[in-house]
């Protein structure tokens, strides 16, 4: 080969040098951004020019042409991509979990700053006081006097519940318009590597990186699974769903109206709901059944990936309704499967359960109180003119004198904390239940079972739950449940969260940019390029020399 040809030879070399110092300033820049990955430069030695050939030479006689910059690739494990992503959705899950228990531990142990607690405590010396004195003013008085505290309290309590709970469904709309947006930037970005892609010429690595983050952070609200086809498109499924193709995205919406009576949010997929279509060309949803994207009902497991995903954590946390202790069915299976995988849920049935059971029993007591001054001249009624607690309205009233003779988890709306108040006679006069025997003795008789009534250990919290408790130790009972859950939910989440910096380190440690490394990268890819340029100057001294002899 001429000198001349040489020249290219050592023009290759330069080019690949300065074009690998390229790559490795762009990583050096990138250090600190989000998702970037390093890149690398792959080279390889240009076509051999072959001078000859024989028979019995063991090689032909052939001489280089140069160096040839391959290609700049990025450097990933998918094996660590994929358990990034499944571990991340699984960490935030039990992250919005352990959230929604302490919420609901600060809701049940401070109300206003007081412990609700304190009021069943006051309703109980209340009880007892009056045991001791049944007729006198200032007990009775007192006694109504701490049942009202008692039924504000416990109201303020369960609406903070319920407040939580929609607090929660606010946010369902904003993280199914979250998972839109990536969806369609992910379809965008397909589209743009394949258009860069399509010559076989470069790598769109930048735009990979972005579409490699935008999984990272859709992996965090649902289980997802993909894989790139051989033009460089990533079809996403979303929880088991096509989510994600070469051309399209199919969008989650979410329902308020059609199947939640609560008006909760319910996402689905847009694509399999049944539409009509309106005059003004509007579709309107009338039905989004089949195309539910959760299915709540099904157990949380591990082994089956059903806890993964901050979207299904907030669904299964607020529930679908405002739960009370109709929910607290002897159905241990419809319990499990509908009540008790809700946190707020299941305290809410379980708080109204006890408030309920409270009111009813002290109602009841009363009912079948022997005396009452209204027997004496029969202008009042009956003794359910004086019981303690009342329904709220009428209608309410009716069903719950009905549902005393229905089996547990009656559809009807029974005696709730939303629908119950102190009885208005007794707030404007609390003497008028005397508790006075007809023959004008005190009426030890009712005070007595009022008191067994509050320490008669017969309540349990739920269908899974053996143990028995009193009215005084049931609250109790109630918020170490919330509490030994929530240690529970934090053992798992300090567990998981140990896991996914593992996983991340990991992957780090293959696609993070290190600047030492890229600092001797950088030396050594200049020290090439000066070797290519001295081999030039070289070259050139060559021919001059040759030229000037010649030339003489």
């Amino acid at each position: 080969m001429s000198l001349m040809a040489n020249l290219y030879v050592g023009a290759s070399g330069m080019t690949t040098s300065q074009n690998a110092l390229n790559t490795t300033a762009h990583n050096m820049s990138n250090v600190d951004t989000d998702g970037y990955v390093r890149q690398q430069v792959s080279q390889g030695t240009r076509a051999y020019q072959t001078l000859e050939r024989r028979i019995e030479q063991i090689g032909w006689k052939q001489i280089g042409t140069g160096v040839n910059y391959n290609n700049c690739k990025q450097v990933r494990s998918d094996f660590l991509d994929l358990s990034y992503r499944r571990e991340s959705g699984r960490s935030a899950f039990y992250d919005v979990s352990l959230k929604a228990l302490e919420e609901i531990e600060d809701q049940l142990q401070e109300m206003d700053g007081s412990e609700f607690a304190q009021s069943i405590n006051n309703l109980w010396v209340s009880v007892q006081e009056l045991a001791k004195d049944p007729c006198s003013a200032v007990t009775q008085s007192s006694f109504v006097t701490r049942a009202n505290e008692f039924i504000t309290r416990a109201k303020s309590v369960y609406d903070g519940l319920v407040a939580y709970q929609e607090n929660m469904d606010s946010t369902v709309k904003g993280m199914c318009d979250t998972i839109n947006k990536y969806g369609d930037r992910i379809r965008e970005l397909n589209e743009k590597i394949v258009d860069i892609e399509s010559g076989k010429q470069e790598r769109a690595n930048d735009l990979r990186d972005e579409r490699n983050l935008l999984l990272d952070q859709l992996a965090e609200y649902g289980k997802i699974d993909y894989q790139e086809d051989v033009f460089g498109n990533v079809a996403v499924l979303f929880e088991g769903s096509t989510f994600v193709t070469s051309d399209h995205v199919n969008h989650l919406g979410v329902d308020t109206t059609l199947e939640s009576s609560a008006g909760y949010a319910t996402p689905y997929w847009e694509y399999a709901a049944k539409t009509v279509d309106n005059k003004d060309g509007t579709k309107t949803v009338v039905s989004i059944d089949g195309a539910h994207v959760y299915d709540l009902t099904q157990n949380i497991s591990t082994v089956t990936n059903t806890d993964i995903g901050k979207l299904r954590s907030v669904l299964l946390a607020r529930g679908d309704h405002n739960a009370t202790y109709h929910d607290i069915t002897e159905d241990t299976e419809f319990y499990n499967r509908n009540i008790s995988q809700s946190v707020i849920m299941n305290v809410q049935a379980e708080f109204d359960q006890m408030v309920h059971n409270i009111m009813t029993s002290i109602n009841d007591i009363m009912e079948a109180a022997e005396s009452n001054p209204a027997f004496i001249d029969g202008t009042v009624g009956n003794a359910k003119d004086f019981t303690l607690f009342v329904c709220a309205n009428e209608q309410d009233k009716l069903n719950y004198d009905i549902s005393k003779d229905k089996p547990a988890g009656s559809i009807l709306t029974g005696f709730t904390i939303k629908n119950s108040q102190i009885n208005p006679k007794l707030v404007q006069e609390p003497t008028l239940f005397t508790f006075r025997t007809i023959d004008g003795n005190e009426d030890n008789t009712t005070t007595t079972l009022l008191k067994e009534a509050f320490t008669k250990e017969q309540y349990t919290l739920n269908p899974n739950v053996t143990s028995r408790n009193s009215f005084i130790t049931y609250y109790n009972s109630l918020v170490s449940q919330v509490a030994n859950s929530g240690d529970v939910y934090n053992s798992i989440k300090e567990a998981q969260e140990q896991t996914v910096s593992a996983v991340e380190a990991a992957r780090e440690q293959i696609i993070g940019v290190s600047s030492d490394e890229e600092m001797e990268f950088m030396i050594m890819f200049q020290n090439a390029y000066n070797a290519s340029s001295r081999y030039i100057n070289v070259v050139s001294e060559m021919l001059e020399h040759l030229v000037n002899t010649l030339g003489a």
